[in-house]
């Protein structure tokens, strides 16, 4: 069984950065890619960003793109999420997932979920 551990939510104001960490644990852990979610109150979960595993090569929503990184660190099973130039519109619960299906987030291993509050 994977299991998917987030950290480094928090709260920040507008304008400031966080770095969060997604670390997979599991006898034998493997997947094609992983990505991050997000879930804003009363609103559906979106994609944010998501990277291949073996190729690195990543993609983004553009609503992030040149605000938000994601890199992965395949010996520590690690996936992360630089966030800069933080808006208050970035508020909500982060999740990350790793894919059991190659080019599918359906039935993906799915972690806890971390907080981010942005202030105004």
């Amino acid at each position: 069984q994977v299991q998917l551990v987030e950290s480094g939510g928090g709260l920040v104001q507008a304008g400031g950065s966080l770095r969060l960490s997604c670390a997979a644990s599991g006898r034998t852990f493997s997947t094609s890619a992983m990505g991050w979610f997000r879930q804003a109150p009363g609103k559906e979960r979106e994609f944010v960003a998501a990277i291949n595993w073996s190729a690195g090569s990543t993609g983004y929503a553009d609503s992030v793109k040149g605000r938000f990184t994601i890199s992965r660190d395949k010996s520590k099973n690690t996936m992360y999420l630089q966030m800069n130039s933080l808006k208050p519109e970035d508020t909500a619960v982060y999740y990350c997932a790793a894919q059991r299906v190659r080019n599918t987030w359906s039935a993906a291993y799915w972690g806890q979920g971390t907080q981010v509050t942005i202030a105004s």
